[in-house]
């Protein structure tokens, strides 16, 4: 997940704790669960809504009113790139009221297979290949995805991941709090692209070539004892943790409202789990609302799936 966009005040940060999130992006990318995960934290959430309607639906902004979480597509009723641009910089100049645009992305080929599973036509090309929509609204969207505040990338993520992940950014969103996320993963398959940080585990013992641990995975107490008698683990860790409790401060400061730190190792399943549920269980402790999220062990990857070391 990345932040871009500025306040509207002129801060030049993204506005967080808004009290309305407008919620778009690629049909298939998950929009629908980004809505339904922003309606459960106590969004009042409508979807599809009219976009010409929204300006009467933010005004007046009440005290204490629950903020509001609007899902828009290319379907929407007077949708246009260039109508909700415009609508989000209007309600951005509105004082008090700024708006935060989220925009759910995907992959191509992702999205191709998602709507090949589900037998469903697309949208913007009902009589044509899957491909040929997917590329049609990607040219459409071009200038929302720009504009966006909050790029969410799904392309690895299940739904309840991406409801993770919503999560983490919005539920402290009141107090602007910085979510932290921590996420491990196999360097088989490559590292998230939406990490702000990426560290390689490898250089590790790797609990894989001990038969006893081999079945086993990094959040067992057996991994993480192991992981801990490596000697070059104990400064790395410290270190590590010394480093990120003096970054976060700085980039809540500068308006921050999420943070990835992303650990990988050869197979996603022993050192870069052991760490992270290490890690989490510290910053968390030192007081930042932290989720771990472990992809490969989401997915089901194992030795024998991912052929090799671990």
């Amino acid at each position: 997940m990345k932040l871009s966009g500025a306040d509207p005040r002129g801060t030049g940060r993204p506005v967080v704790g808004s009290k309305l999130v407008i919620v778009t992006g690629m049909s298939g990318a998950g929009r629908t669960t980004a809505i339904n995960a922003l309606e459960d934290l106590g969004f009042e959430a409508l979807n599809n809504f009219p976009l010409a309607l929204v300006d009467r639906l933010v005004e007046p902004v009440e005290a204490g009113a629950r903020p509001i979480a609007i899902g828009a597509e290319t379907r929407t009723r007077g949708f246009s790139a260039r109508a909700l641009t415009e609508l989000v910089d209007r309600l951005r100049r509105r004082d008090g009221s700024g708006a935060l645009l989220v925009f759910l992305d995907c992959s191509d080929d992702a999205l191709a297979h998602r709507f090949n599973q589900t037998r469903r036509r697309h949208p913007l090309a009902p009589g044509e290949t899957v491909a040929t929509g997917i590329a049609r609204e990607r040219d459409i969207l071009a200038e929302v995805r720009g504009r966006a505040d909050v790029v969410i990338d799904s392309t690895t993520l299940s739904p309840h991941a991406l409801r993770a992940e919503v999560e983490a950014l919005f539920a402290d969103q009141v107090s602007a709090e910085l979510a932290v996320a921590v996420q491990s993963f196999s360097y088989k398959r490559g590292a998230p692209h939406d990490a702000d940080m990426v560290l390689d585990c490898r250089f590790l013992r790797n609990p894989y070539w001990e038969e006893t641990l081999r079945t086993l995975d990094g959040r067992d107490s057996g991994i993480q004892g192991f992981i801990r008698e490596d000697p070059a683990f104990g400064t790395f860790f410290e270190k590590l943790c010394e480093m990120l409790l003096m970054l976060l401060p700085a980039y809540k400061g500068e308006g921050r409202a999420y943070f990835c730190v992303a650990l990988g190792c050869t197979g996603g399943r022993h050192r870069s789990v052991a760490v992270g549920e290490l890690l989490a269980a510290r910053l968390g402790a030192e007081g930042w609302p932290t989720t771990v999220r472990h992809r490969e062990l989401e997915l089901g990857r194992t030795g024998a799936a991912t052929g090799g070391a671990q």
